[in-house]
C-alpha cells in the first residue's frame, strides 16, 4: 500500500494505515489519512483526493486560518468539522538553542493537550465511528496538531512508541518544501531556526510528558478527556485488523 499520496500543491499528504499494534493486529489503510491545509486542493489534486472517497475531514485550524486559506471543497456526502485544538499562540522567543526544537515543540503539545480537551474529544469520538472513515484529519501542514492527534490514535490502536514517533518524523520529508514556500511568501520576514521542523525527539518527549502528567495516553483520554473505553474500544475495531491467531 502507499502511504505518501502525492500531490501537487500539498506536500504532507498520508495514510497512518500499516503500524503494528501490541496485540498483533494492524492498522487498516486507507481508514485514516494525515494531511496539511486542504484548502489547497483544486484541479487534479481535487480529482485525487475525491478517489480516496472520504466521508469525514477534521480541520484542526483556528476559524481565521479557514477563513484565510479556504477549507476543503465540499462535496456530497462528505462530512467536515472544524474543530480547533490549539489554546496558546506559540510564543518562539522562548526558544532558545540550549532549549532546542524538539523540546521547544514538545512543550507547545502539552499546552494544546491542556487546551484543546474538548475539541481533542469530539474528534477521538468521531474517528471512532466507522461509518465516518475514511477520515482526513489536517491543520495548515500537518505537523503540529496533526500530530498530536494522529499520536493520540495510533497509541490507542496499540502501536509503539517507537513507530508513533517514526511516523510524527515522516513530516521533515517536507521540510525543505514548506521553508522554500514560506521564503516566497515572506521573502523579507524572519523566520524562527524551528520552521517546518518534525525532529523525532519532539514527540518522544511530548509522549514522556503526557505520561509523566497523567500516567499514559489512555488515563489523559479517559481521564482528563472523559472518552469512554467503549468509544476507544470502537475506534480500535474498526480501525485495526482481525487480531492474529497467535492473539
Amino acid at each position: 500500500m502507499i502511504r505518501h499520496i502525492e500531490f501537487s500543491n500539498l506536500c504532507n499528504f498520508r495514510d497512518v494505515g500499516g503500524y503494528a499494534t501490541r496485540d498483533g493486529r494492524t492498522v487498516q489503510w486507507q481508514r485514516l489519512y494525515r494531511a496539511d491545509s486542504l484548502g489547497w486542493l483544486a484541479g487534479a489534486d481535487l480529482t485525487t483526493f475525491r478517489a480516496l472517497r472520504v466521508r469525514t475531514v477534521i480541520d484542526l485550524r483556528h476559524p481565521a486560518e479557514v477563513e484565510k486559506s479556504g477549507r476543503v471543497p465540499e462535496a456530497e456526502g462528505q462530512r467536515y468539522h472544524n474543530l480547533p485544538i490549539e489554546g496558546r499562540r506559540w510564543d518562539t522567543a522562548v526558544y532558545t538553542e540550549e532549549l532546542g526544537v524538539g523540546r521547544y515543540l514538545a512543550d507547545r503539545y502539552l499546552e494544546v493537550a491542556e487546551d484543546g480537551v474538548e475539541n481533542i474529544k469530539t474528534a477521538l469520538e468521531r474517528i471512532a465511528k466507522a461509518d465516518n472513515a475514511p477520515v482526513v484529519i489536517h491543520c495548515a501542514a500537518g505537523k503540529d496538531r496533526t500530530g498530536i492527534l494522529t499520536a493520540l490514535i495510533l497509541s490507542l490502536a496499540g502501536v509503539s512508541e517507537d513507530d508513533i514517533v517514526a511516523d510524527y518524523a515522516l513530516t521533515g520529508l517536507a521540510t525543505d518544501r514548506f521553508i522554500a514556500d514560506w521564503r516566497r511568501r515572506h521573502p523579507d520576514a524572519p523566520m524562527w531556526p524551528g520552521f517546518g521542523l518534525a525532529p523525532a525527539e519532539a514527540m518522544r518527549f511530548f509522549l514522556a510528558d503526557l505520561a509523566l502528567r497523567h500516567g499514559s495516553v489512555e488515563q489523559y483520554v479517559t481521564q482528563i478527556l472523559q472518552v469512554t473505553p467503549a468509544t476507544i474500544g470502537e475506534l480500535r475495531d474498526h480501525l485495526l485488523s482481525e487480531e492474529s491467531p497467535e492473539g
